[in-house]
């Protein structure tokens, strides 16, 4: 009786080391895993990063452009509607 004792008493602690030595490779292979994920994200949101800031800084130009053609066309409407006020008030005065 005592042998069969032994016996799966060593036969529990060689699954239970079994286990322990697969666990830890599943662990040190998640962590790997999350490493490299997390590294790349990381690489790819600066390459994302550097083109926003190009098209930001882009945009900014183009929308001083827009508001400087948009305050000269306003400034030459002006121009023409008090030259048309002056014209009309010849002609009606």
């Amino acid at each position: 009786m005592s042998t069969k004792k032994i016996n799966i008493t060593e036969k529990v602690v060689n699954v239970v080391e079994t286990a322990k030595t697969s666990v830890k490779k599943a662990n040190i292979y998640a962590l790997n895993t999350t490493e490299d994920v997390v590294l790349e994200t990381i690489t790819i949101a600066t390459q994302w990063q550097k083109v926003t800031q190009k098209a930001l800084k882009g945009s900014v130009k183009l929308m001083a452009n827009q508001q400087d053609l948009i305050f000269d066309a306003l400034d030459s409407f002006k121009a023409n509607l008090l030259d048309g006020k002056k014209k009309i008030s010849k002609i009606f005065a």
